[in-house]
């Protein structure tokens, strides 16, 4: 249970103007000397147009927010991703293009899955191909940004490079600079997720997406309602698709403006089927778990003939549609209603075995890892191994995590970063150490803090030596969100950076490291 009240909880999905020249933020504490860089983020800053709402957390227009470090300051600036839907809702002063949760007037379309897919947009990240920087949502359009003006530069459609209707918005990097991601393809011949491999090497400064190719095509179970996803896993040698229960009946997508229902409509959630992991790249394969629904995975690695597999599960699909902003913007009994019905997310370890043949007996745990209680049995199916004690239920579960991704990501890891969900946004910052399963906690009332983000240290000798960097909201106080800086191996906190401006909660974010 918590509490609030209906203003502290209309500034965490507020909209917010736009601070497009930095200014100066106030510093407590003391930001380390070595870091010098930006720490880029992004997520909706705008929920009304004229005198119509989004319907949705996920419909408000994308604000870009860049925290820059250097010599222990920080300045700050945010702009509005310039995008053709943000200019068009401008224009017009109203609400014209369709959004996850909100449905508008008709748009423009060239064929049925072109209209309402090409406008399906969760979720936005910024990401990164071949050195350059991206905003990047769950459509077929991503745009090309400056990272230091924060601007819009130039627009880029995956299609003009692959056959896909959209792609994620969290890539993974490999250790050769070679970006690899999925998205899907919708078309009368059915429905398949697509694994997708973009190229190191940039030729020329005007290339995006040149060289992007679709290594692998998994066609869906039931090619009318394909599972949604929102990440993937990657291990050195294979990537891992995870097919859930959580699904997207196309036709009520196609015919969602007839009905006057917006894509969210058209999500469900069946927990008869089986959850599926798909093993794609060296060697095919199929693996079956009980039904969850999955948004980020930690990490994913091979071990002594197993690949292991960390992600944050909640045993329900319902989530997406508690997150409308009628909801995030209840109070009092009302609010904690709404959380109590919701299914907690957390952090789960599964164990899948690659060495197995027809002499591979059904009838025995296949996961011979000392100190890992995950099971696998020859179907295959898989259960899960809890990476957390008892004491991360006093805090919600856990979820936007997050990992020293430079050298731990495919890679054997010990520690893992995250969100407590005691509301509907977080509400703690949460370390997690897989040895033990202990974790350390920053917390304090009333403040509501985003995906933390690890920044090494320069000279680092263990994996936790370096910072924490996360964006904490202060509904209960106006213009006071600041940056926070986390020692990542004490959990102590070093500083902050309180910025003269509101910020609504937002969603994921990238420190762009400069010499």
């Amino acid at each position: 249970m918590f509490s609030s009240s209906t203003e502290k909880t209309q500034k965490i999905v507020c909209t917010v103007g736009e601070t497009p020249q930095p200014i100066q933020t106030n510093i407590t504490g003391k930001f380390p000397e070595w870091i010098s860089g930006s720490f880029l983020r992004n997520g909706p800053g705008k929920f009304e147009i004229g005198n119509q709402k989004f319907n949705h957390w996920f419909d408000g227009m994308a604000l870009l927010h860049q925290f820059k470090i250097s010599k222990g300051q920080v300045t700050y600036r945010s702009r509005f991703l310039s995008s053709d839907s943000y200019q068009a809702n401008n224009e017009k002063n109203r609400i014209v293009v369709s959004e996850f949760g909100t449905v508008s007037v008709p748009d423009p379309c060239k064929n049925f899955f072109q209209r309402f897919l090409s406008r399906f947009e969760l979720p936005s990240n910024v990401v990164t191909y071949k050195g350059d920087y991206y905003v990047s949502t769950e459509s077929n359009i991503m745009h090309k940004i400056d990272p230091e003006t924060l601007e819009a530069t130039k627009k880029v459609n995956w299609r003009d490079f692959i056959a896909v209707n959209s792609a994620t918005a969290h890539p993974h990097v490999d250790v050769d600079g070679t970006t690899y991601n999925m998205g899907n393809s919708f078309s009368l011949k059915g429905s398949y997720y697509n694994i997708i491999q973009v190229p190191q090497t940039k030729y020329s400064s005007e290339e995006t997406l040149e060289g992007a190719k679709v290594l692998c095509s998994i066609p869906s179970t039931d090619s009318a309602k394909p599972s949604y996803y929102h990440s993937f896993a990657m291990s050195e040698n294979y990537v891992v698709f995870i097919e859930q229960p959580l699904k997207m009946d196309l036709l009520r997508i196609v015919t969602g403006k007839l009905r006057g229902k917006s894509v969210s409509d058209s999500f469900f959630w069946d927990p008869k089927l089986k959850t599926i992991f798909h093993l794609v790249l060296k060697k095919n394969g199929k693996y079956l778990a009980q039904p969850l629904t999955t948004f980020h995975q930690i990490n994913a690695f091979e071990e002594d003939g197993h690949l292991i597999i960390d992600m944050c599960v909640s045993d329900d699909g319902q989530i997406i549609s508690n997150y409308n902003i009628q909801n995030l913007r209840k109070s009092g009994e009302d609010l904690d209603e709404v959380y109590n019905t919701l299914c907690r997310i957390f952090p789960r370890r599964f164990v899948l075995p690659l060495n197995v043949d027809d002499k591979t007996p059904y009838d025995q745990n296949l996961n011979s890892l000392p100190n890992s209680s995950a099971t696998s049995l020859r179907i295959i199916f898989c259960t899960h191994e809890d990476l957390h004690g008892e004491d991360l239920h006093e805090y919600g579960g856990l979820e936007f995590p997050q990992i020293n991704y430079g050298k731990y990501n495919t890679r054997p890891y010990r520690y893992f970063y995250g969100c407590g969900f005691r509301h509907l946004v977080g509400d703690t910052l949460i370390k997690m150490d897989i040895q033990g399963k202990h974790m350390k906690v920053w917390e304090q009332p009333g403040l509501y803090p985003s995906e933390p983000v690890f920044v090494p240290s320069p000279d680092a000798t263990e994996e936790d030596d370096g910072v924490i960097l996360s964006v904490v909201i202060t509904p209960n106080k106006d213009k006071s969100t600041f940056l926070l800086a986390l020692d990542a191996k004490t959990f102590e906190e070093l500083g902050r950076a309180e910025v003269p401006v509101n910020i609504p909660y937002g969603f994921h974010g990238t420190f762009n490291a400069t010499a």
